[in-house]
């Protein structure tokens, strides 16, 4: 495939043109040379590449400026910005603009050569994805990912558009809105879908092995360390990295992290060399990640790097018109697995379901639906088969507290976070939201009442 592809370097310097031409050569490749972006856009009309790499600074009209033309012609041209070191902001730029990812120089050509391989991989599985783009259309649905409401679509819709690409993604929404689901759906649908797919949760992990869980480590770089250990990094080389509650993770370790990413190498704890790397890194949090940044939760310069792309999920309160839909799927799952005969939910079951607020989203629903499905003994799951809970929060009453006057400050507080922990099915994180409190101190409130019981 690779002799197929046309690759057109635009770059000023001159005394670089020859060891580009050769490289591109060895490489597999068709290459063209442009001395500025003048000359550039004259050759995307003749030579007609199929992939652009272009240094932002040059004569006559610079990268940023070749970009914003080609974006104004209409034409789809995965580009490679080629940036000097005080340039990462106009790198950024360039990729908001369309660029699939920008290098650093000097440019390490081994870097190079994977970047400009991947995006051959990817115009080979193109007629792959219309195929999936006409599925979308017809019925909204992208692999395991369901959505007729608008909101839905247009996370489909992005995802499609953007996991042919190399570039980094943020992915946002409340917990239990399926934000691993999306990260997983954009490797799969991705030239590296045949490659590994790693998901590690930052705030899962103890701050004392989360460097050695991110990057691996030596034999006797620390004590324990009784052997080598590859990181999460090395495992998802050549495929795709999700860092999961990316706010949780240290600032310290932040600076580590968006050297490896820049860098496109990893040096395990305790080591002394450096290993290549060529891993497509996502993000995901459900806090407002701008707010994370000014909270200084978030270094800002990791923030701009992992920024390219923002998927915001959508709650499930948002998209009532996807629950039949989503109900339908999980009673099917969960007949199979259990071996049950439901085949839907009865009228009033439905109606239940469908004006539930869902605090906890769409995990929510899929325990509910599994625990009605193992409860029913018909063909169809009755309101009766809900929890008492989930029925007692669609009820008006449920939705208030009463509390009689005498009461102290601390017999209404752990009424308070009792109901709102039922409210939301037992979903302590969203319950710690609701509250406004974090999880850490919602955790010592239970075991504190628990030890007064």
């Amino acid at each position: 495939m690779a002799a197929e592809i046309r690759v057109l370097i635009a770059e000023d310097d001159v005394n670089s043109h020859d060891g580009w031409r050769e490289s591109i050569s060895a490489w597999g490749f068709q290459g063209q040379i442009a001395e500025d972006g003048v000359r550039a856009l004259e050759l995307i009309n003749s030579f007609n590449p199929h992939i652009l790499v272009s240094d932002l600074r040059m004569p006559r009209k610079n990268g940023l400026e070749l970009l914003h033309e080609i974006r104004e012609m209409g034409i789809h041209l995965p580009t490679i910005m080629i940036s000097g070191q005080g340039e990462i902001p106009d790198a950024v730029e360039s990729l908001k603009l369309g660029a699939v990812d920008y290098l650093r120089k000097p440019v390490d050509p081994a870097h190079l050569r994977q970047v400009l391989t991947n995006i051959a991989d990817n115009i080979a599985v193109r007629e792959e994805n219309s195929a999936l783009r006409r599925r979308l259309a017809e019925v909204g649905e992208l692999g395991p990912l369901f959505g007729r409401s608008l909101a839905m679509r247009r996370v489909i819709v992005a995802i499609e558009r953007l996991a042919r690409s190399s570039a980094s993604v943020v992915i946002t929404g409340e917990s239990g809105t399926g934000k691993e689901l999306i990260a997983r759906t954009i490797h799969e649908m991705s030239p590296r879908r045949a490659a590994p797919y790693v998901a590690v949760n930052c705030a899962a992990i103890p701050e004392t092995l989360m460097e050695s869980e991110m990057f691996g480590h030596e034999r006797g770089s620390f004590t324990g360390a009784d052997r080598r250990r590859e990181g999460c990094f090395e495992a998802a080389n050549g495929g795709t990295l999700l860092l999961d509650e990316i706010t949780e993770m240290k600032p310290e370790l932040q600076a580590k992290l968006l050297r490896v990413i820049e860098e496109g190498r990893v040096r395990r704890v305790g080591g002394t060399t450096e290993i290549p790397l060529d891993v497509r890194v996502l993000a995901a949090s459900n806090r407002d990640i701008e707010q994370a940044v000014r909270d200084g939760m978030l270094r800002t310069d990791l923030y701009y790097r992992l920024n390219v792309f923002t998927i915001q999920l959508p709650p499930l309160r948002e998209r009532v018109e996807d629950l039949p839909q989503l109900i339908q799927m999980f009673i099917e799952h969960y007949g199979a697995q259990n071996q049950k005969s439901v085949v839907g939910a009865d009228e009033e079951c439905m109606k239940a379901l469908q004006t539930h607020p869902w605090p906890g989203n769409v995990r929510q629903l899929r325990n509910v639906i599994e625990r009605a499905l193992i409860i029913s003994d018909g063909r169809m799951i009755r309101k009766s088969d809900l929890p008492d809970a989930f029925r007692i929060a669609n009820t008006s009453a449920g939705s208030f507290i009463k509390m009689p006057l005498g009461s102290s400050l601390d017999e209404v507080e752990k009424e308070m976070i009792t109901r709102t922990i039922e409210f939301t099915g037992g979903n302590k994180t969203r319950a710690a939201e609701i509250l406004g409190v974090s999880s850490k101190t919602l955790y010592n409130k239970l075991e504190q009442y628990e030890s007064d019981r």
